[in-house]
């Protein structure tokens, strides 16, 4: 069975309040969550660059080109087995994950085994930064304030990187970015009743914070 299976509405542990507005839901591409937050390409490079040492070694120690080939190549099978395990892990956790944007919280549903939903309202907001990768693909990070903080570990994959003393959460690999990023930054300027303005942009997920939207109102 599927999450949505127990769910009142996909995405979401129970139907949205009167007078709450569902404004966009998303889900992460599998291929750019295996490759950021799986580091998929830095794996591949890894055995990549010690297979070529190990050629390397051979040939040097007077082996020939065949051999040192073969001796190379004895560790393909564990490098796929290594690159393939991130793929399915990336696959299921991309077809395990929502986010939901409402005129009031984002909601972000996740999990393989156990499921969870961490509701995160817009008072607790502080700003939102946007991280730009390949094609359309991108990252929303949300810097919330000390009492809605989220434990790391709880949050990873779906929190920025490197962050642990102030773990902030990110939707993480949405494959239409952009639109989500206006939609959220309208959100939140509406709530704090403040002109609407475009998220700023991270250079990267590890980058200093860049605050987004100004901080609504405590309601």
């Amino acid at each position: 069975m599927s999450e949505s299976e127990f769910e009142p509405v996909p995405g979401l542990p129970e139907r949205l309040p009167p007078g709450e507005r569902m404004l966009w839901q998303g889900a992460p591409h599998w291929l750019a969550l295996a490759l950021g937050a799986f580091r998929l390409r830095v794996v591949a490079i890894y055995f990549a660059a010690l297979m070529a040492w190990r050629a390397a070694s051979a040939l040097h120690d007077g082996a020939p080109a065949f051999d040192a080939l073969a001796y190379a190549f004895d560790l393909a099978p564990l490098a796929l087995a290594a690159i393939g395990i991130l793929l399915v892990i990336a696959v299921t956790a991309a077809r395990t994950t929502l986010y939901t944007i409402t005129d009031r919280r984002i909601v972000m549903r996740f999990g393989m085994a156990l499921p969870l939903t961490v509701n995160i309202p817009f008072s607790q907001v502080d700003g939102a930064s946007l991280a730009r990768h390949e094609g359309d693909v991108g990252d929303i990070a949300l810097t919330v304030r000390p009492e809605g903080r989220i434990a790391y570990l709880m949050m990873w994959p779906h929190v920025r990187p490197w962050r642990y003393a102030q773990p902030e959460p990110m939707l993480r690999a949405l494959p239409d970015v952009e639109r989500a990023a206006t939609i959220l930054g309208d959100a939140l300027a509406a709530h704090a009743g403040a002109p609407a303005r475009p998220l700023p942009q991270a250079a990267a997920a590890s980058a200093p914070d860049m605050r987004g939207a100004p901080a609504p109102a405590a309601s």
